[in-house]
């Protein structure tokens, strides 16, 4: 069987098969599992084949820093399964939103975002960008006017997350990304809460997504990564040369990590997912519990939107207690099952108090915005029981 043979049949094979096979490069030993590539560099035949390489004139592997086979499995796995022409792999989520962004606008360009949107990106928007001459302008995500009137002639990109971080805010992905496509704009899409099992935006409309693998794709807490998936333009226009020159690589051992991540993922999502439904409604039925914000309840204020856009609410929870920051601190304490961190996406449930760690640095103007009160808790469930979890909720937020 040939290599585009393979090729064709990954591209018809179900998201299931794709996550355990897809872009698997085998060396002579014929290995069942993935190989594990730990190597700075590589070494050439000849001194002219080492010339051909630069040139890109000899297809082959020249240094880790520029790519790796291990990394290569994981950033061909992923695209297969998105469904982009082109993904590359980065040390970190972080790096995946700044390389995105960095390499694609310059000193008088301008960028339209969500305010609803974790503290680092809000950092790299509001902080970074004007340091380069950038402008921004923060806008509403779910109100599609917003949107439209932000746009100025030098506006070259939107960014987004959907749901948000914290509060489970969802932007219209269809309706944004065929604003900024009118007008020439590049729109990038945060599908970290989604997860790419339950949120599609390329095939919504989006030019680019960038993900934290740190969370669901790795699933278990074990390394650090991101992911940029877009066209092979912008790859060969903008982001190659970026992830080439600045170095914010994955390292082969993370790839690793995460190529066995992805063969797990849909089994992960789906039981996180039905636990978390669960947990959110038995929120919602506590005395001490004055909000909960799930996207797979039908009283989210986005319901429609959420059922249109995603098939599932997804594993992340937001819900406020009673007694302010001293009330949250109180329940976080008292859980006994649940870890309290800022992680998310983990097979261990987590829950962190995002006024005081994820967006402590935002005024309390800033956050009263966004809707996170000192009462809210986010909860990311993982794989335990749910009826666990549930005592365990119950419990906690009885001490509040």
């Amino acid at each position: 069987m040939t290599d585009e043979t393979k090729k064709q049949n990954a591209n018809n094979w179900r998201p299931e098969t794709q996550l355990v096979h897809g872009g698997v490069l085998r060396s002579q030993f014929g290995e069942t599992s993935e190989a594990m590539f730990l190597t700075q560099g590589f070494v050439y035949n000849s001194a002219e084949q080492a010339e051909a390489r630069f040139k890109n004139e000899d297809p082959g592997f020249q240094y880790s820093r520029f790519s790796n086979p291990t990394v290569q499995m994981f950033e061909d796995r992923l695209k297969l399964f998105e469904g982009a022409e082109e993904c590359r792999a980065t040390a970190t989520g972080m790096a995946a939103v700044t390389a995105s962004m960095l390499s694609y606008m310059k000193t008088g360009d301008h960028v339209v975002a969500a305010r609803a949107m974790f503290g680092s990106c809000r950092y790299i928007v509001e902080t970074l960008c004007p340091r380069f001459g950038i402008e921004f302008t923060l806008v509403d995500g779910r109100d599609l006017n917003q949107w439209q009137a932000a746009i100025r002639p030098n506006t070259k990109m939107f960014f987004f997350e959907t749901p948000s971080n914290p509060a489970l805010d969802l932007v219209d992905i269809k309706s944004v990304c065929a604003i900024a496509r009118k007008n020439g704009i590049l729109s990038i899409v945060d599908n970290v809460f989604a997860t790419p099992m339950l949120q599609r935006p390329l095939a919504l409309g989006a030019d680019i997504v960038v993900y934290s693998t740190t969370k669901h794709i790795d699933g278990q807490g074990r390394c650090l990564g991101g992911a940029v998936l877009c066209s092979a333009d912008f790859l060969t226009k903008y982001l190659q040369d970026w992830v080439r020159q600045t170095g914010p690589s994955m390292s082969p051992f993370n790839a690793w990590v995460m190529l066995k991540g992805l063969e797990t993922m849909p089994l992960r999502i789906k039981q996180q997912c039905a636990s978390a439904h669960l947990v959110a409604d038995a929120l919602a039925a506590l005395p001490n519990v004055t909000r909960v914000l799930y996207p797979g309840r039908a009283d989210h204020p986005q319901a429609g939107l959420a059922a249109a856009q995603m098939p599932g609410g997804g594993q992340m929870i937001a819900f406020e207690v009673t007694g302010g920051k001293e009330g949250a601190f109180r329940c976080l304490n008292a859980l006994r099952l649940i870890k309290i961190s800022n992680n998310l996406g983990d097979a261990k449930s987590l829950v962190t108090h995002p006024a005081t760690t994820t967006h402590f640095k935002l005024t309390p103007e800033q956050r009263t915005e966004l809707g996170i009160s000192d009462g809210m808790i986010r909860l990311s469930v993982g794989l335990e029981a749910a009826q666990d979890l549930i005592d365990d909720v119950t419990a906690a937020v009885a001490a509040a």
